[in-house]
């Protein structure tokens, strides 16, 4: 089954440096576990025994956590070859932090943390590229964590929309730019409600702020958009 899934896992940042030909029986040293899912199946549950570091093959899924007061806030979304979970992989803590739910048919696949973290018995010689390349994951995570902490702060929705799509106005480098979640997945992570933000996002239009089609974002006044965030935090 795995073969089938060969140029995903090829393309997961975990096996950057490694060649595809290699891949394959690095997974057998890594004795990985596949699993199905169905539409809004849960993946992982927050609080669960951690079962290993996991990586999407196919579908989208989302993940979230519970506030205190109970509403769920999505930190991200996953497309395949994303992983989640590495958060933990050199930590003490034994269950998973954040609940991770299928939005369509998916499938993962889950190593064993000792298997990346431990020491390699057969002192396979892609061992210590896995551990760079789980630490820069691991790095990445934490600085797009913070961004997110940032942007929640934020008390105006008009601030918190701008810090969005600046953010991602700087990532992806251009003005234009497709968003990996819809409109319900973008108010959780924003931590706002969704007609809220529809109404914002039409008045933003209607300013020659940005302009938008389905998932599709345009900013047409990125100075303006930069004045908005200083005075909307």
């Amino acid at each position: 089954m795995l073969r089938n899934y060969l140029a995903v896992i090829s393309r997961s940042v975990l096996f950057r440096g490694i060649k595809p030909e290699e891949i394959e029986g690095m997974l057998h040293c890594l004795d990985p576990l596949v699993r199905q899912y169905r539409k809004n199946d849960l993946i992982t549950l927050a609080g669960e025994p951690f079962t290993g570091i996991g990586l999407l093959l196919k579908g989208e899924a989302s993940v979230s956590k519970e506030s205190p007061s109970g509403s769920r806030i999505v930190l991200h979304m996953l497309k395949p070859g994303d992983m989640f979970g590495e958060i933990i992989a050199f930590s003490d803590q034994s269950v998973w932090p954040a609940t991770v739910q299928a939005m369509e048919d998916a499938v993962a696949l889950f190593i064993p943390r000792e298997k990346i973290i431990g020491e390699c018995q057969r002192l396979c010689p892609w061992h210590r590229a896995i551990i760079r390349n789980m630490l820069r994951i691991v790095s990445n995570r934490a600085l797009m964590l913070n961004k997110r902490l940032e942007i929640l702060t934020i008390k105006s929705m008009r601030g918190k929309l701008c810090a969005f799509f600046l953010d991602q106005y700087r990532r992806e480098g251009h003005a234009t730019f497709t968003l990996s979640m819809n409109r319900n997945q973008l108010a959780d992570f924003l931590n706002v409600s969704r007609p809220s933000m529809s109404r914002e996002l039409a008045r933003m239009k209607e300013e020659g702020l940005i302009d938008y089609h389905l998932s599709s974002i345009r900013l047409l006044d990125i100075p303006a958009l930069e004045r908005a965030l200083d005075e909307g935090g």
